[in-house]
């Protein structure tokens, strides 16, 4: 904070200014994002679950009966 109020007096510009210019420069151009290669290795790691999981939700959680109330 003491580094963007140093900025903002040295420039002559109020604090929100000196912080909207700094996350203008930081963006970066928004393009589809990939799988990060950190995580690529986990992807289909889980065998329990079916395969067609992403595209038959609703039929796999209706099967569990997820969501369904339960006697107490």
């Amino acid at each position: 904070m003491a580094e963007i109020e140093a900025e903002s007096r040295e420039r002559r510009r109020s604090k929100s200014d000196v912080i909207r210019e700094r996350l203008t420069r930081a963006e970066k151009p928004r393009t589809k994002a990939r799988l990060p290669d950190s995580i690529a290795d986990l992807v289909g790691s889980v065998s329990a679950l079916r395969a067609d999981l992403s595209q038959r939700k609703k039929a796999y959680l209706k099967n569990t009966e997820y969501g369904r109330k339960r006697n107490r």
